[in-house]
């Protein structure tokens, strides 16, 4: 049973929801739903431990983080066990890239955070330098797909900013975050430091209203964005939003056509789509679209299958298959529901799939799937691809495969997203600035930029009188 974690003490209140295994269906777990008094508990906790966490030099909150990092590690295989249990995903990608890369989020950001000067400007007898200061109390909701990555993606620099913060993961994937409470208790973490509480939307909403959380962190879907920034803006709150996306990948003629497959591959059908940088429009030059699509369309029958997250999300990545079909579209592979013949029938399975023949201005070609799919369509120039790329109401990545350097960097500077990766996917420096464009989202994580949103700027100015002497 998962209980809160507030204060730095465990917390049992509230009913009860069940946490289902994507592979099989069954109930992995149960946790406790927070109600307003629990909500309300966090955010008071948050608050008391804000002054004393805030007061404490950049180098001892550094400390912190590479404690917790420690913590992380020598809970390592607790924390892929209860990744893989809520997500059902791979445990190579779990061990590899997941549970790692939280590790590597709280060393870089402590590293970042400890190395970065002040500025300071002298000008006609002034002297004028600015200092930060942190949020306050930060709320932070995270999404299903990559929990634990994605918590302390913003953890990690909120907290060395001298934020406190108030978690609240999604109610389909709380395990590793509960196992990082226990990390944090572990680890002697100032209580109210951190504070977990769990359940579903209306507990999100709940924090996001709360008048003592002073900014809020999301990556989640666009329309929950939306949402959340309409209740920030009654008090005027910090937000920093990424959120859905329907990325573009250019494939031209003069590419090394195996690496831009096997790219392809990766970018449309890793974690089963789940992935908000996921490719799900393909575009490849009409010379080698015909062999590129065969290739694919062999290539996606191969993959690992991933399930989808629940029961409801496999429905609504069937509707899209099934919308495809009526659009007009023709079937490459898959689109429907794999069969095993054991335990995992009863689980979200649904296959890669690659489709062709649809409008751009279709209604699978316009709204995000978040599944194992892809829609692919021929170009003739470079324009085109382009055009056909920056045509959608999402910008929050895109892939580029070409082996002509001039080509490469001319349409990457063109393309309207927030990220654009040349003859690769999904290769990210913890420094450079993540964040996308239009209904992708607001703001930049990564680097300097996180700590500028976890932080804000004081500029003080003092007059320096000349000397007689």
């Amino acid at each position: 049973m998962l209980t809160h974690f507030i204060g730095g003490e465990p917390v049992a209140a509230g009913k009860v929801f069940p946490v289902h295994d994507p592979v099989t269906g069954a109930v992995v777990r149960q946790a406790h739903e927070a109600d307003p008094e629990v909500v309300d508990r966090a955010v008071r906790a948050a608050r008391e431990a804000a002054r004393d966490w805030a007061g404490l030099p950049v180098g001892e909150r550094a400390g912190w983080m590479r404690r917790l990092a420690e913590g992380i590690e020598a809970r390592f295989d607790d924390l892929v066990a209860a990744e893989i249990a809520d997500t059902g995903k791979s445990f190579d990608q779990t061990r590899t890239l997941d549970i790692p890369r939280g590790i590597a989020n709280f060393r870089a950001f402590a590293e970042i955070a400890a190395q970065r000067p002040d500025d300071a400007f002298h000008l006609s007898g002034t002297l004028s330098y600015t200092v930060r200061r942190p949020l306050g109390v930060v709320g932070v909701i995270v999404p299903w797909n990559l929990p634990f990555l994605l918590m302390t993606w913003k953890l990690a620099p909120a907290l060395v900013s001298g934020n406190t913060v108030v978690v609240k993961p999604s109610e389909q994937t709380p395990g590793s975050a509960a196992v990082f409470a226990e990390i944090c208790a572990d680890t002697g973490l100032p209580p109210g430091v951190v504070n977990i509480i769990f359940g579903h939307g209306p507990v999100g909403q709940l924090l996001v209203e709360h008048p003592g959380v002073d900014g809020l962190t999301f990556t989640g879907s666009t329309r929950t964005g939306t949402a959340i920034m309409i209740t920030a803006a009654e008090r005027v709150k910090p937000i920093s939003f990424e959120l859905g996306g329907k990325n573009a990948g250019l494939i031209f003629e003069d590419c090394d056509l195996d690496r831009a497959v096997e790219g392809a591959v990766k970018s449309v059908f890793t974690n089963g789509g789940q992935v908000c940088l996921c490719t799900e429009r393909l575009y490849v030059q009409r010379s080698i679209f015909e062999e590129f699509c065969a290739r694919l369309a062999v290539r996606a029958q191969e993959v690992e299958l991933q399930p989808m997250i629940s029961a409801e999300h496999r429905d609504k990545v069937l509707s899209y298959y099934a919308l495809a079909r009526s659009e007009g579209a023709k079937v490459l592979a898959g689109g429907g529901v794999p069969l095993f013949g054991d335990h995992r029938d009863s689980g979200y399975f649904v296959e890669p799939t690659v489709v062709t023949g649809l409008s751009e201005w279709s209604r699978f070609n316009r709204e995000e799937i978040f599944g194992p799919v892809c829609h692919v369509a021929p170009f003739d120039s470079e324009a085109e691809a382009i055009d056909l790329a920056n045509g959608s109401d999402y910008g929050l990545a895109a892939t580029l495969w070409t082996t002509n350097l001039d080509r490469a960097h001319r349409v990457a500077q063109r393309l309207e997203a927030g990220l654009v990766w040349v003859n690769t996917w999904y290769l990210r420096d913890l420094r450079t600035p993540f964040g996308g464009v239009k209904l992708s989202g607001i703001g930049r994580e990564g680097g300097t930029r996180s700590l500028d949103f976890y932080s804000e700027p004081t500029t003080i100015t003092i007059k320096l009188e000349q000397s007689d002497a």
